[in-house]
Order: C-alpha cells, then sequence, then structure tokens
C-alpha cells in the first residue's frame, strides 16, 4: 500500500512539474457579421484555446497554481472570402498580487492590425523562428509578450528572454504582407513593442515594473507606505523615460492599463505625496491629466 501511495505521489509531481504555464480565456466573436455558419467561430475558438493552453512556451516548470491569466478576445469584422478574415485582436493580462486576491493588470491592448485565414478543423501549426501563419505567429507573440512581462514583474529585467522570442516572431514575419509586422506602418505595432522592449535606451522603464510590482504591490498587503513609497519611485523612473520620449508605446501600455489603479493608490497617501504623483503624472500622461485630479480631491 505504501508503495502505491508513493506512485501516485511521484505521479502527481511529474503532472504538476509538466503543468503548462498559461491560464487564458479565449472567445471568438463576429457581432457584425451575418449568414456565416457560427461552427467555424466555434472550432476556431476551441483551438486556440487548446493552443494557447496545453502547448509549452517555456522551458520552466509551471505549477497549476503559478499559470499566467488573462485573456484574449478575438472580433471578426470581415469575412471577405471563405478562409479569410479580419478584425481585431484584445489581449489582455492579469498579475496576482501577494498576500491579496487582487489581480493588477499589466497589459490591456487592442491590435486592430488583425487579419488571417482559417478553415474548420484546421491544425494551428507554429515552430520557433519560422512564419508559418499569421493567425498562430500573433498568437505566439502576445503570448512570449504575456511571458516577458510577468518576468520583469518578478525580476529586474527578468522577462528579457520571451522579449526576445517575441523580436524573433516578428523578425521572421518581415516577408509577409500582413499588417503589424513593420516598422514603417505605425509606432504603435508588434514592431515597436518588441523593439521598446530590448532597447536598452529603456532598461530604466523595465526596472521600474519591478520596482512597482515587486517592491511595490506586492508589499502593500502588510507594509502600505514602504509599497507605496515603491511605487512613488518607479513614477520617477517613468518621468525619466517620457523625457528622454515621450511618445514611447510601451510607457503608453502601462499608463493605459495602470491609470485607474495609480489613482486608487494615491488617494490615501499623504498630500506632499499625493502633489508629487499627481505632478509626474500630469507630465507623462497629459491626455489624462483631468483624471488625476481625483488623487488630489482625496486630500
Amino acid at each position: 500500500m505504501t508503495r502505491i501511495i508513493l506512485l501516485l505521489i511521484l505521479l502527481l509531481q511529474v503532472v504538476a512539474g509538466t503543468a503548462q504555464e498559461f491560464n487564458i480565456q479565449v472567445q471568438v466573436i463576429s457581432p457584425q457579421i451575418q449568414g456565416t455558419d457560427r461552427r467555424v467561430y466555434e472550432a476556431l475558438q476551441k483551438s486556440l484555446y487548446e493552443f494557447v493552453n496545453d502547448r509549452k512556451w517555456s522551458p520552466y516548470v509551471v505549477k497549476p497554481e503559478e499559470r499566467i491569466e488573462g485573456s484574449i478576445l478575438i472580433t471578426i469584422s470581415d469575412h471577405p472570402s471563405s478562409d479569410e478574415y479580419r478584425g481585431k485582436i484584445n489581449v489582455i493580462l492579469q498579475r496576482p498580487i501577494y498576500k491579496t486576491s487582487y489581480n493588477t493588470s499589466l497589459l490591456n491592448y487592442a491590435d486592430n492590425d488583425f487579419r488571417f485565414k482559417y478553415v474548420e478543423s484546421q491544425v494551428l501549426n507554429y515552430a520557433d523562428n519560422t512564419y508559418t501563419t499569421n493567425l498562430t505567429s500573433i498568437i505566439a507573440f502576445y503570448l512570449n509578450i504575456f511571458l516577458g512581462m510577468d518576468g520583469d514583474s518578478f525580476s529586474s529585467m527578468g522577462g528579457t528572454f520571451f522579449f526576445q522570442k517575441a523580436q524573433d516572431i516578428v523578425n521572421a514575419a518581415q516577408s509577409s504582407l500582413d499588417p503589424g509586422w513593420k516598422a514603417f506602418e505605425s509606432q504603435r505595432n508588434r514592431y515597436w513593442m518588441a523593439e521598446n522592449y530590448l532597447n536598452p535606451s529603456y532598461n530604466v522603464f523595465r526596472e521600474s515594473t519591478y520596482k512597482y510590482h515587486r517592491l511595490g504591490l506586492d508589499v502593500m498587503g502588510d507594509q502600505i507606505e514602504q509599497g507605496r513609497n515603491a511605487i512613488s519611485e518607479s513614477l520617477d523612473d517613468l518621468r525619466r523615460v517620457y523625457r528622454e520620449r515621450p511618445g514611447l508605446f510601451i510607457l503608453q501600455l502601462m499608463l493605459e492599463a495602470k491609470r485607474d489603479e495609480i489613482i486608487n493608490i494615491f488617494t490615501k497617501a499623504s498630500p506632499a505625496d499625493q502633489t508629487k504623483a499627481v505632478n509626474i503624472l500630469r507630465e507623462i500622461d497629459p491626455a489624462n491629466a483631468n483624471k488625476y485630479q481625483q488623487i488630489l480631491q482625496n486630500k
């Protein structure tokens, strides 16, 4: 009996050790398209869910409770041919905060350069350093961005390996005619997302991510002021980045994901800390300067 129990324990350890990295919700919708067989979208949604959550995306052992959470929403707005689809993909990444039930948003981004080909029951193929299909390349790109951002939030510059993989996908897609992969197309696309994260000029931004999350939010459960001070220091870092490159894509992405959270964090800060935070936020996020007035209203 003891031997059987030991074998069961070993089996459970192996299963836990081979758990995949993601617990991502996947949804495919087409509210504007009429008369299309819904089974195609259901099949695509199921295949993408398995592609994302059942595949091994990193060399690391991940416990089931450590799986990265988020969502991928694909909205199809055009179906120009039997196997061609166009629309947008919204990617959301979340991170749990230590000793709390709160999940913070790391990314909430809508990519409008999304088009792909798919037929029902098609196998979703992907291989590193190879551009197989636009659909799987885009999904793999964002999953590596997820892993990179998550890594940066837990250790300083911890996501470099995955940001490099994301850039490898961009490089492999340069011969593609599909949009979103090339530098000249836009200042806010996949090319620039990967470039920004790997550009040494913006390492201060990535270090601020670690400071904000690991030294800030993760600490606030036990030591509110210490955690808030670390977040205040991370805002100083972001101001340095802004003054060097006001339109930096990843800075804009961070503010879009964190704006409401930052407001909540500083509404209960000291008047001096509130004023400092508001001055920084108004400078680095001028289009939303009025929103930060909420912080000062709680003096």
